[in-house]
């Protein structure tokens, strides 16, 4: 294991790192910003980076739909809190993302209440990515490919980087399986979850998950992780939350 990978594993908790699929459940510490998101068409995770804004995937929150925060009261009973604004980036395209292209999938929605009383921040300006570098997912998305019940709860897997990571798009494996066979990564309702880095010692978000594959790219689940770095849109990112209002996470 590289430092650099250590690392990040011990800022993901302080028991092993679970994974979305492919691994046992666990509640990450930081929980709290990573949120679950439901509507029609069913469910995605996203990112507290302030108080009352999440960071998601654009293709989450599709323009005509009604979405809805998931919120887990201390009874373990969830309840839905309405989104006052949403924003998609405006180079967003639908069809892109459904063929696995890249694409500005990013999107921002404000509450009118705190959603999160500590977000995450986002990762610096002009962070690269090459191959081999190490990043902790998260997401509530299924744990078991098929298996709606399966889903609900935060779950994380610490997948490297492969294929040619750019600005566009970052191609995220297990690397213990390198797309082989099953192994960890995003399934069902993880996309719009948060890729984080460690940055000076702790976590900040560089990326959202977009798409996902079975081993050596089949459909399904436990293959490739595809995440649509910030890099290329940290400035729309920070320029839309001051025009929301929204003080982002430092």
């Amino acid at each position: 294991m590289t430092r650099a990978l250590a690392s990040l594993v011990l800022l993901s908790c302080c028991a092993p790192a679970a994974a979305m699929v492919g691994g046992a459940q666990a509640t990450p510490k930081f929980a709290h910003a990573v949120v679950m998101l439901a509507g029609q068409r069913g469910f995605c995770s996203g990112t507290a980076i302030a108080r009352d804004l999440v960071l998601t995937a654009a293709h989450c929150v599709a323009s005509g739909s009604d979405y809805k925060l998931v919120v887990f009261e201390t009874s373990g009973q969830p309840s839905l809190k309405p989104i006052a604004t949403i924003a998609r980036h405006p180079q967003f395209d639908a069809g892109a993302a459904q063929r696995h292209r890249a694409t500005a999938d990013v999107a921002l929605l404000k509450f009118s209440q705190a959603v999160s009383s500590a977000p995450i921040p986002l990762g610096p300006a002009g962070t690269t990515v090459a191959v081999g570098d190490p990043f902790l997912v998260a997401g509530y998305g299924l744990a078991a490919p098929g298996d709606a019940k399966s889903g609900g709860t935060v779950r994380t897997a610490t997948l490297i980087a492969t294929g040619q990571p750019g600005t566009l798009q970052v191609r995220l494996m297990d690397p213990a399986t390198r797309n082989e066979r099953a192994g960890l990564g995003a399934c069902v309702g993880d996309s719009g979850g948060p890729v984080f880095t460690n940055a000076g010692g702790a976590l900040a978000v560089i990326g959202v998950v977009s798409w996902s594959t079975g081993p050596q790219n089949a459909a399904g689940c436990g293959g490739l992780t595809g995440v649509t770095p910030l890099a290329r849109y940290r400035s729309w990112i920070v320029e839309q939350a001051k025009r929301m209002g929204s003080a982002l996470a430092q």
